[in-house]
């Protein structure tokens, strides 16, 4: 017996060509009245303003591709290795890295949203009415159904999730940024502590010669025991300085080891041994272009940002317009499992529906207006990254000259107490000054030659600011 196929809810008979132009016309007056008030012509991002000293027609400054790898203009093999698996390994990076993979997943989302959704379906039933005797009915079939996006409102969804995901991007382009930055400034700051760690354990050296000679010379009756004390006091006091510093240069070797993702007393070996202070090429022109900022990849999430919001804004104002959806069904019933493939009967349906919003207490128009909101917020968000990127670069550049110029007073003052202990020394040994001259230019050398060691420290660690200051560290 061939079962009865259902009638299709849809009219036979095709429309008329004037009920489609209608149809038509009531579909695009509707999208013409639904249009977002955001202009996509609207600027998304603010301009940059760069001071007047860094512009100019001969402003340059070192290319991309050189600012991606900065330290390897260090010239120090172990500090690229520490940054290179720093950027491997760092577990702040990996967190970013995730980040990056659910924003993706995310932005997949939105996009199956435009497409239409096909679900497969398989039912059996057994049912029974009074005395008669039980019945089976067995189903398969597929079910589809499709939003038309007449307003854009998915679409601009998905806009959103894309600018999403670039500014994911850009955070994870960040985080290696400032990761690299931290290895760099814990390795130079190690550096620069064993250096002054050296330098303490000289002048204790020479401290010690001095508190000898003073023994000799109070054993012989020519001075007192006050200038063997004093020469001991001044000796254990530069002896205090050592433990300090090798606890400084421990927790320099555990920060760089956490850096790169390894235990704390994971580098140990590897940086025991002492090393100079790395210094980078010093070819780096200080005037710099406004479009060396927008490298910043802190500057680029804040543009994605913006470009997300306005989706957003976009997305929120389509709500509130009619939704239209198509949907159907295509199936096979049969009373038992063998005929599903022969003789069952097709079953079909197809629907269409429009959903519009009639009242909802004014929600949709608040939803705009939070949207609106937030917009304002990336737009600020925006100018604050721009204005802190701005004061990076001029904090960076104005400590770079100052310590330059530091550095080279405090090599002449290094020189010249270096000249001076040894004169005095000298002439102690001599009988010629008082220990007093000896004791004051034994100090003024330690302080000149520990100012001049951090300071070469700071010209290093400014080079690196600078460096992240412009964006420098991704690819």
């Amino acid at each position: 017996m061939a079962s009865q196929q259902p009638e299709s809810p849809w009219p036979r008979s095709r429309p008329s060509a004037s009920a489609t132009h209608a149809a038509l016309a009531t579909v695009l007056a509707i999208a013409l009245c639904g249009c977002s008030s955001w202009s996509p012509t609207t600027p998304p991002v603010p301009d940059i303003a760069v001071p007047a000293a860094w512009s100019g027609s001969n402003a340059s400054v070192l290319p991309a591709t050189s600012l991606a790898q900065w330290w390897q203009r260090f010239n120090d093999p172990l500090l690229s290795s520490l940054v290179t698996q720093a950027l491997q390994a760092n577990t702040s990076i990996q967190s970013a890295r995730a980040a990056l993979q659910q924003s993706r997943a995310l932005r997949d989302v939105k996009g199956a949203a435009l497409l239409p959704g096909v679900a497969g379906s398989a039912s059996a039933q057994r049912s029974k009415s009074g005395e008669q005797d039980a019945s089976n009915s067995f189903r398969v079939g597929l079910d589809a159904s499709w939003e038309i996006d007449v307003f854009g409102g998915n679409r601009s969804a998905l806009s959103a999730a894309e600018a999403d995901t670039q500014a994911a991007a850009a955070t994870l382009a960040d985080t290696q940024v400032s990761v690299a930055a931290e290895v760099a400034l814990a390795y130079l700051q190690l550096r620069g502590q064993q250096a002054r760690l050296q330098i303490a354990r000289d002048n204790l050296t020479s401290q010690h010669e001095t508190l000898q000679i003073t023994d000799w010379r109070a054993q012989a009756g020519l001075i007192t025991s006050l200038e063997v004390e004093q020469a001991r006091a001044a000796s254990e006091q530069t002896g205090a300085q050592i433990p300090a510093l090798e606890t400084s240069i421990a927790t320099s070797r555990h920060s760089l080891a956490v850096l790169t993702g390894q235990p704390p007393a994971a580098l140990e070996l590897l940086l025991t041994p002492a090393q100079p202070v790395p210094h980078a090429a010093p070819d780096l022109a200080l005037s710099i272009p406004a479009q060396t900022l927008r490298q910043r990849a802190d500057v680029r999430a804040a543009e994605h940002r913006i470009s997300a919001a306005l989706a957003r804004v976009s997305a929120a104002d389509a709500a509130r317009f009619p939704g239209f959806s198509i949907g159907g069904s295509l199936g096979l019933n049969a009373l038992t499992l063998g005929t599903l493939t022969n003789s069952a009967s097709v079953v079909s349906a197809l629907m269409g529906s429009v959903s519009i919003p009639l009242f909802d207490g004014g929600a949709a128009r608040a939803q705009v207006q939070a949207q609106e909101a937030a917009l304002e917020q990336a737009r600020a968000g925006y100018q604050a990254v721009v204005l802190t990127a701005l004061k990076d670069v001029e904090d960076a550049l104005v400590a770079l000259a100052g310590d330059r110029t530091r550095w080279g007073h405090l090599q002449n003052a290094a020189t010249a107490a270096a000249n001076a202990a040894l004169l005095a020394q000298n002439r102690y040994s001599s009988g010629l000054i008082d220990f007093q001259t000896v004791l004051q230019t034994q100090r003024t050398l330690l302080t000149a030659q520990d100012s001049v060691a951090s300071a070469s420290t700071d010209i290093s660690t400014d080079h690196v600011r600078l460096y992240k200051a412009l964006g420098g560290g991704w690819n």
